[in-house]
């Protein structure tokens, strides 16, 4: 009976080739995607960051220091006079200020001299990447000063005899005194608040969670058609689109309740854990409630769709899962998209997931209003309409 029952189950697994993808084809491009997602997770991609630049000086030494600097980052981005809205929403990953008398403080070396140099980030840069560039700017900063104040030593000791060098002296002793770090500064420019891994987790994990509904639907689905129930209602003269809709309005429920659960995980519990706890001050509700509803309407036209695609139990319980880790790993979900190469950021943007989790981001983060997620939401929406005139037209071909 044992082998008997071992040959039923092969046999039925080699006739499902959907099942067999998910088993074997899925690990492997799971593998693949992980592993070049995580490829500079260790080493963050500072120097390929877009990034613009401000000269208020445009003296000498401001010069040089731009100069420098796109020697080790490369080009800023040329249309630069708006990075502090492109910087805000994230489109530039930071900005560097140069002040207009920079050139004058660094070689004077004025121990009252205000911040000369900004370096301004988008609030989601790592901050890794915050602290290396900081660190980075001010080490330029302190070469550039070391290289002036040894020009002004060498000019003091070549002067002629009898010839006063007070002046020389003077900035000389006083540029030793003061550190290159006080002329800079850095900060996160935003409405919202600095990033943590919960203003990153929660987004990220309430989006997977709405678009994991497709496994439960597509089961409930193959279920009544395999029993007879849609043929009966069909055969009762019940219209397509109002079975549709009785299953996507209570899938809507639900979807609202994950939502209200993983916020208030993020806000109660976690700092009862031992965590950082997720800020809800001061966002756009109406904002945030029609990013959830985009994502929301988006997971339940993929999940109709895919019920109306699967024919057995086994691809219902397999092709779900597998497409929904899929876009997760894709689109910012498990691997934050900031740590990704470009090419993988450039192939996130195709997820419907990394949509929802930028606009929620947008929200949390970046204290977006309705205009900052238009963009996201709409992209949700326009797939969540694809879905249902797939699910549509399938769903007439199961029932009948």
């Amino acid at each position: 009976m044992l082998f008997a029952l071992i040959k039923k189950e092969l046999l039925a697994l080699i006739r499902d080739v959907h099942g067999l993808a998910a088993l074997f084809l899925m690990p492997a491009v799971f593998i693949v995607i992980m592993s070049l997602a995580l490829k500079d997770v260790y080493s963050p991609p500072v120097k390929t960051l877009p990034y613009a630049i401000e000269n208020r000086d445009h003296g000498p030494m401001a010069d040089t220091l731009v100069a420098e600097w796109e020697k080790r980052h490369g080009k800023p981005q040329t249309e630069s006079q708006n990075w502090q809205d492109r910087v805000q929403s994230g489109k530039l990953s930071y900005a560097l200020v140069i002040e207009k008398d920079f050139s004058n403080v660094l070689v004077a070396g004025q121990t009252d001299s205000e911040i000369q140099l900004r370096l301004i980030t988008d609030p989601g840069l790592d901050g890794g990447v915050f602290a290396a560039n900081q660190a980075e700017l001010v080490m330029i900063a302190s070469e550039m000063r070391a290289r002036a104040l040894l020009t002004a030593a060498r000019m003091a000791q070549a002067a002629p005899r009898g010839r006063p060098a007070a002046a020389n002296a003077k900035a000389t002793d006083s540029g030793v005194t003061v550190s290159a770090q006080a002329l800079v500064e850095a900060e996160r420019y935003a409405t919202g608040f600095r990033p943590t891994a919960v203003q990153q987790n929660v987004p990220a994990w309430l989006v997977f969670g709405m678009f994991f509904v497709v496994a439960s639907l597509s089961n409930l689905f193959l279920q009544e058609r395999q029993c007879g129930a849609l043929a009966r209602l069909a055969s009762l003269g019940v219209p397509v689109s109002t079975m549709i809709w009785s299953k996507a309005l209570p899938y809507l429920v639900i979807n609202g309740l994950q939502a209200a659960l993983m916020l208030a995980v993020g806000v109660w519990l976690m700092p009862l854990l031992g965590g950082d706890a997720l800020s809800l001050a001061g966002i756009n509700w109406g904002a945030l409630l029609l990013v959830l509803l985009a994502v929301s309407m988006s997971a339940i036209g993929l999940a109709l769709a895919l019920a109306s695609l699967v024919r057995t139990q086994a691809q219902a319980s397999a092709l779900g899962p597998v497409v929904n880790i899929l876009m997760a790993a894709i689109g910012g979900v498990m691997v934050p998209k900031f740590v990704m190469p470009d090419a993988m950021q450039r192939i996130a943007e195709f997820s419907p997931m990394n949509w929802g989790l930028e606009g929620m981001l947008a929200v949390l983060l970046r204290g977006s209003d309705m205009n900052g997620v238009l963009l996201p939401s709409a992209k949700l929406m326009g797939f969540a309409t694809l879905m249902v005139v797939i699910a549509v037209l399938l769903f007439r071909r199961r029932v009948n």
